[in-house]
Order: structure tokens, then sequence, then C-alpha cells
């Protein structure tokens, strides 16, 4: 355990800043999650709506440092290509 003042205030910033990142990439995946449902039950509609909802999510992921830039791109692209193919 931390034994100076600053090490505790450090060890208190980590854990607020982890709870923040689990849950900004638990939420993304459950977006994800969706999207590649709806893909998987052919709901074309469907995957679209739950496409609009995910971009904006991963892309707050990566300018929150919570997953690189590149990382968000290819699963924004992947998606994207997905539901493309779908219709």
């Amino acid at each position: 355990m931390a034994n100076h003042k600053s090490a505790v205030k450090r060890n208190r910033q980590n854990l607020a800043r982890n709870a923040r990142n689990t849950h900004i990439r638990s939420t993304m995946r459950t977006f994800v999650k969706q999207v590649r449902t709806a893909v998987a039950h052919g709901d074309a509609s469907e995957a679209r709506t739950a496409l609009a909802r995910a971009i904006p999510f991963i892309d707050k992921a990566a300018t929150k440092g919570v997953i690189h830039k590149a990382t968000a791109s290819r699963k924004i692209s992947r998606l994207s290509k997905l539901v493309n193919n779908l219709q």
C-alpha cells in the first residue's frame, strides 16, 4: 500500500480512471455486439441504426485514450463493411 500522500492520491486517481475506462470499453463492446447480432439476423435497418449508435461511441473511446485511434478506425471500417454487404 502507498505510504506517501502523493502515492495515495495517485492510487485514487488510478482507480477512478480504471473505472471510467472499463465503463467506456464495455459499452463500446456492447454497441459493436449489437451491430454484429443485427447483421447475423439479417436485419438491415436494425444493423444501420446500431452502427449509427456504435460509430460515435467508438470515436469517443479513441478520443478518451481507451483504445488507439487506428483500432477505432479499423473497428468502424469493418463494421461498416459488414452492414454495407448486408444490403
